[in-house]
């Protein structure tokens, strides 16, 4: 490689970034805002129960309330000590580390809308299925 083609790819990289920058930081926003303004008592309202439907609203509100798996463990474990269902707490804990909704538009931008909608429905289903695997297999243990 010459310089020209060096700077030309420094360049193009570099712009890039600059186009990508201001959605990261309204993704970073949007998280922020999640994790501040959803009361950990709106989940026991959410969760009523119902052993159909506590997985899938599990599984959709943790796809909405993104956050970091070390919060998520302390969020499931409250989550369980209020008597929601470990399916419930499973799937949630799943879709809020795998599944982006407030991220999708960055994740389409670098990565392609196609790909970024594909994986996050595959990481729904999928937290679905992990989720009631899981509890058969600790009830077989």
């Amino acid at each position: 490689m010459d310089q020209k083609e060096v700077k030309k790819a420094f360049l193009k990289t570099t712009n890039g970034f600059r186009r990508f920058l201001p959605v990261v930081f309204g993704v970073f926003l949007l998280i922020g805002f999640f994790v501040v303004a959803v009361p950990k008592e709106l989940y026991t309202i959410i969760f009523t129960g119902n052993k159909v439907m506590d997985p899938l609203l599990g599984a959709l509100f943790g796809s909405v309330a993104i956050g970091n798996p070390i919060v998520s463990f302390v969020i499931g474990g409250e989550l369980l000590k209020e008597g929601i269902s470990l399916v419930a707490v499973t799937a949630f804990i799943l879709t809020w580390i795998s599944v982006g909704i407030v991220q999708l538009p960055a994740e389409s931008l670098m990565l392609g809308k196609k790909f970024a909608i594909t994986r996050n429905i595959l990481n729904f289903f999928t937290a679905l299925i992990i989720s009631v695997l899981t509890v058969i297999t600790l009830s077989v243990i």
